[in-house]
This record gives C-alpha cells, sequence and structure tokens, in this order.
C-alpha cells in the first residue's frame, strides 16, 4: 500500500541544496542508467559512504559548510554533512528525502576518544529518510569501508528496502553501537539545535586533542 508523501520532500531546501548544478551533476552521474528508486538510493547511497572519508573532527560552526553543494568540495567529513549530501542528491533524482538524528552511544570507545569528547555519546547523529515504494527507509552513509576495514567492522550496506543502522556490534561480536535518543525526522538540518546540542553534550571535551585529526575517533 503506498503511503501519501508531503510535496516538500521534494523540494530543495537551504541545506539540502537539490536545485545546486553541483548537486544534480553528482546525482545524475552516479545513478548512471539506472531506473528504480531502489537502484538509485542503493548507488547515492554507496557513492556518499566512499566519496567522503569519515572524521568527526571536521565539526564546525560555518552554516555555510552543511550545504550539500559546499559538502561536494570536500573530502572528509562526518555524519551529518554526509546525510544532508545523500538527501539532497536523492531529492534531485526525484526521491522524497528527509533527514533523521539520533544519539547513539559508542561501546567500545577508546580512552583517546573519551578524553577528546568527554562522552562515549555522539549527539545529533545524522542520518537519511528515504521514501521509496511508499514507505520511508533509514540510510546511514557515515562510515566509508576502508575505515570499517581498518576497525574491524563491516560496512553498511543499503539495498533501497531494509534500513541500514549504525553496527550494533564489531566483528569480533562485540557491543559497538547503541542508538539512545531519537530525535526525528526533519525537512532540513535545524542548524541551531544541532549547535545547542553539541554545546551542551561536549563542555568536558578536550579542545587540544580535538584539534588533531585522526582516525581514533571511529573507535
Amino acid at each position: 500500500m503506498t503511503t501519501a508523501i508531503d510535496p516538500s520532500w521534494l523540494l530543495p531546501s537551504e541545506f539540502a541544496d537539490s536545485d545546486h548544478p553541483y548537486v544534480i551533476a553528482f546525482a545524475r552521474s552516479v545513478i548512471g542508467d539506472a531506473t528504480s528508486d531502489k537502484e538509485k538510493a542503493r548507488l547515492l547511497f554507496l557513492a556518499v559512504r566512499e566519496r567522503l572519508r569519515y572524521d568527526p573532527y571536521s565539526f564546525n560552526t560555518n552554516r555555510a559548510d552543511y550545504l550539500a553543494s559546499a559538502i561536494l568540495e570536500k573530502e572528509r567529513t562526518f555524519c551529518i554533512p554526509k546525510a544532508i549530501l545523500l538527501a539532497a542528491a536523492a531529492r534531485a533524482v526525484g526521491i522524497p528525502a528527509r533527514l533523521g538524528f539520533a544519539d547513539v552511544k559508542n561501546h567500545l570507545a577508546s580512552e583517546k576518544l573519551l578524553r577528546t569528547m568527554g562522552s562515549d555519546l555522539f549527539v545529533f547523529h545524522g542520518y537519511t529518510e528515504l521514501w521509496i515504494d511508499g514507505k520511508p527507509v533509514k540510510a546511514t552513509p557515515a562510515f566509508n569501508a576502508a575505515l570499517c576495514k581498518r576497525f574491524g567492522v563491516a560496512p553498511l550496506e543499503f539495498d533501497g528496502v531494509t534500513d541500514s543502522l549504525l553496527q550494533p556490534f564489531d566483528n569480533a561480536g562485540r557491543k559497538y553501537m547503541e542508538y539512545v535518543t531519537d530525535r526525528g525526522v526533519h525537512l532540513d538540518l535545524p542548524f541551531e539545535g544541532m549547535l545547542a546540542a553539541f554545546e551542551e553534550a561536549y563542555k568536558k571535551a578536550d579542545p587540544i586533542a580535538a584539534s588533531k585529526t585522526h582516525d581514533e575517533a571511529f573507535h
């Protein structure tokens, strides 16, 4: 049974600027001759997952850096911009999309990560909600495959049918990522809300450690 969607989920927004030439060109080049929304979504997910290397230390408070068109010009970023890019690219090829946010706990966080962030909780983790064949499907393009391999976690795949959420266990069967708080889905990035959540959650963060970009942030 097909569910009606809000037309706004297909329209460009401030951050998911799906009408920008860069975003349109990216999306079209990725989907190629694909015709079904499932296949388009699968290809876009994979492209966003692999194009940008995951780096939480790329976080900044510059509003313009969160536009999908600007994200395309980066080499590394974190989950929220990657979710924005996937949503914008999906809209650019006719797939309704929104942004979802949740707080997740990293059960295998290193001491360095705990000291840097002052917490094992990743607040405002971003994912994309894609509407395919009349139903919402969640996709999380955050962690690129090379990084997953390095830290013993299977990379997330997406088939356009089943939710693709953060890995609950690593390859050794240890508890890894746990969804703690659902912050709901939004038409666009609630920028001020994101900043407020980060400020509240990371009051004990180590600014010196946070200034050093390193892959230990993933694990």
